[in-house]
């Protein structure tokens, strides 16, 4: 017997000697597990989840060190692995297909490799794969996002703000149909009391996993070892709209794995194409057509 959910709902489940917060959308058939990326929370995912449209459950976690979730390590991939099979064991979930963000996609593959009886199929967003080094290192590009972590807030306004003038999500994104999603995300990433307000993941955690998702040797033998399906989702352009996608390239990807599906998708970021549209609606149909060809795969009715 496990967790059983036929509404919409969030709370906290024990993973591997920590417990991990959830947001559960309702939908048919079997859930589809989402883990978000290197400071987000599962809320980065209430787009991809409203335009499922019930079509498909959709339980995302928060990883360990952000949001809700226990904040102690250890940390790094294997470990996100380790937490996030105990929990689907606590929902009594099997094969299921499994959708990672930037970092949570890396945590995907290592999920994979490590508990194959868990996963049925990987959906990765511009991550989990190889990626030639940057001539900017990654540290610099996230450099305003990693130091809002040591940062208060007296309000939720003045984050908003903060983000709003941030040229990581242009301006159409907050007056779009996406601004909700962005707007409750944010909202969700704070924790304290005003007027001292600060971002709930954990500066040690998000270090200790930026540094672990980039040892690529690890990941090209993860890959390797993978006996599921894979569809690569990329993002047109990188962390700025102005800049070349972070995945230019998946062909070391495709030689790796034996079933690979590479996909870009024109007019996203690596942030809009989770948390904004035409992005959301693009990876929900994605991800909906992905699972329904893993159930016939493995029998599933």
């Amino acid at each position: 017997m496990g967790i059983t959910l036929d509404h919409e709902a969030h709370g906290r489940v024990t993973a591997d000697g920590a417990e991990l917060a959830f947001g559960h959308w309702p939908g048919s058939g079997p859930a589809v597990v989402a883990l978000h990326g290197l400071t987000a929370s599962y809320v980065n995912f209430a787009g991809i989840a409203e335009r499922l449209a019930g079509r498909r459950p959709l339980l995302a976690f928060d990883l360990r060190g952000r949001g809700r979730s226990d904040k102690h390590g250890p940390f790094g991939m294997a470990q996100h692995a380790k937490d996030v099979a105990a929990a689907m064991a606590a929902f009594g979930l099997g094969e299921s297909v499994v959708v990672g963000h930037s970092m949570g996609a890396y945590a995907a593959v290592a999920l994979a490799a490590m508990y194959p009886q868990r996963v049925s199929g990987l959906v990765l967003i511009d991550g989990g794969v190889p990626v030639p080094p940057s001539p900017v290192p990654v540290e610099q590009l996230l450099a305003p996002q990693l130091a809002r972590l040591n940062q208060t807030y007296p309000d939720v306004g003045s984050y908003l703000d903060f983000w709003r003038a941030l040229p990581v999500l242009p301006q159409a994104s907050w007056e779009g149909p996406g601004r909700p999603w962005i707007e409750a995300y944010l909202r969700y990433d704070l924790g304290g009391e005003a007027p001292a307000l600060q971002p709930r993941a954990s500066a040690e955690a998000v270090a200790a996993d930026l540094a672990d998702s980039l040892d690529p040797e690890v990941l090209r033998e993860r890959l390797a070892g993978l006996s599921v399906p894979v569809l690569l989702l990329r993002a047109e352009h990188g962390f700025l709209p102005s800049h070349p996608g972070l995945i230019q390239d998946a062909g070391e990807a495709a030689g790796l794995v034996k079933d690979f599906t590479d996909r870009l998708l024109p007019g996203t970021t690596h942030y809009t194409i989770a948390m904004d549209d035409p992005g959301a609606t693009t990876v929900a149909d994605a991800v909906l057509a992905f699972a329904e060809r893993c159930d016939r795969l493995k029998g599933t009715p």
